[in-house]
């Protein structure tokens, strides 16, 4: 009877710390945790590096995008969801490369999780995508993200260590556009503890 009642705890410490460890690796980003140190190709159209702020060939760091606030979308070129929100998510690019007031200070990249560098340039393709994609097709970034759901969005201001400073991220659809932007501008001004 010892025994048996011996392997049922083991069982069970075993079954809460798997449980556990679960819960820790998916818990998504959360507003004030620093953005993973995540590399990335640098791109190899012309007018993305420009816009990132990037030159020459290999890996980046996202510290090295020359921006005040930039949003991360988390998509897979297979969720209906994404194909869904991305001409939102084009709209959402050009009113902000439209406004003095927004462009060069917010910019915006995809990471295609689960997706090869070709499946991302069919997703960039088919939904005439302007601003630059990467591919995650070993799921590496998406897991040091927690694993989130499709589409997600994470917005992010560099702190004073260079570091960049979650202040948005949700999964799901972008509300209103415009009230987003200025949401986002207002949670990185230096006076809510952001901006450079």
């Amino acid at each position: 009877m010892d025994r048996r009642r011996t392997r049922c705890r083991h069982a069970a410490w075993t079954l809460a710390l798997v449980a556990a460890v679960g819960a820790m690796a998916a818990a998504p980003p959360q507003t004030g945790d620093c953005l993973p140190e995540l590399r990335l190709a640098v791109p190899r159209a012309p007018e993305h590096r420009s816009y990132l702020g990037l030159t020459g060939q290999g890996e980046f760091t996202l510290h090295r995008i020359k921006a005040e606030v930039l949003i991360v979308e988390i998509f897979s070129m297979y969720c209906p969801h994404c194909q869904k929100e991305a001409p939102r998510v084009n709209a959402l690019y050009h009113r902000i490369e439209s406004q003095d007031r927004f462009r060069g200070r917010i910019k915006l990249i995809g990471i295609g999780v689960g997706n090869s560098d070709y499946e991302v340039s069919v997703f960039r393709e088919t939904f005439a995508i302007p601003f630059p994609l990467f591919a995650d097709g070993n799921y590496h970034i998406h897991k040091r993200l927690g694993e989130v759901r499709t589409p997600y969005f994470l917005v992010a201001r560099p702190g004073s260590d260079g570091a960049w400073r979650l202040i948005y991220s949700a999964a799901g659809a972008l509300e209103d556009l415009d009230a987003f932007l200025e949401r986002m501008l207002v949670l990185a001004a230096p006076s809510n503890g952001g901006g450079s």
